[in-house]
């Protein structure tokens, strides 16, 4: 079933600006289709659940750490889907190997906090069937802080509050899509 609605926007149109940096995949391209080992493995998908390897580069002087994004733009619930909410990646860290969304597969200190799926890891996309394609859009945020000061309980909303009073620079990678 197509559902009839609009396109919702980017939740970063209603943040404060602030610059950008680079941030690049090996397994995931602008606009392209993602492949199957990334899409959740559950829920009548058959999918690896694998989280896909990112970089960036460029991040601004005084960045003391990172959180990466992922989130479902277009899920049909009025506030979209949290797919993977990493915080307190060290400020050394450039680059995310593929897997590194697993329990405890980030490292270093760094805090997976509960996806919508209910689980502290990524969850790869699961859109429903016959809906539109949906957008994922996946961000990397310099913070100026090395620990937001939240711990992994708390949800997706309270962590972009936190994470708005501390960032330096964002960037969207790249603009995910799976029908």
């Amino acid at each position: 079933m197509q559902l009839d609605r609009p396109t919702p926007p980017s939740p970063h149109d209603f943040l404060p600006p602030v610059p950008s940096f680079t941030v690049t995949s090996t397994d995931v391209r602008e606009g392209v289709r993602m492949g199957n080992a990334f899409l959740f493995g559950g829920w009548g998908m058959t999918g690896g659940n694998i989280s896909p390897q990112l970089a960036w580069s460029g991040a601004p002087a005084g960045t003391k750490s990172f959180a990466v994004t992922l989130l479902d733009l277009d899920a049909p619930t009025g506030s979209g889907f949290w797919h993977w909410i990493l915080i307190d990646v060290p400020a050394t860290t450039t680059n995310l190997a593929q897997g590194a969304g697993a329990r405890g597969g980030a490292g270093a200190g760094a805090i997976h906090l509960r996806n919508d799926f209910g689980e502290h890891a990524y969850g790869g996309p699961a859109p429903p069937k016959g809906d539109r394609p949906h957008r994922y859009m996946s961000a990397v945020h310099a913070l100026n802080v090395e620990k937001l000061g939240i711990d992994a309980s708390a949800s997706a909303a309270v962590a972009g509050f936190s994470m708005m009073f501390h960032t330096l620079a964002r960037r969207a990678g790249p603009g995910l899509r799976r029908s």
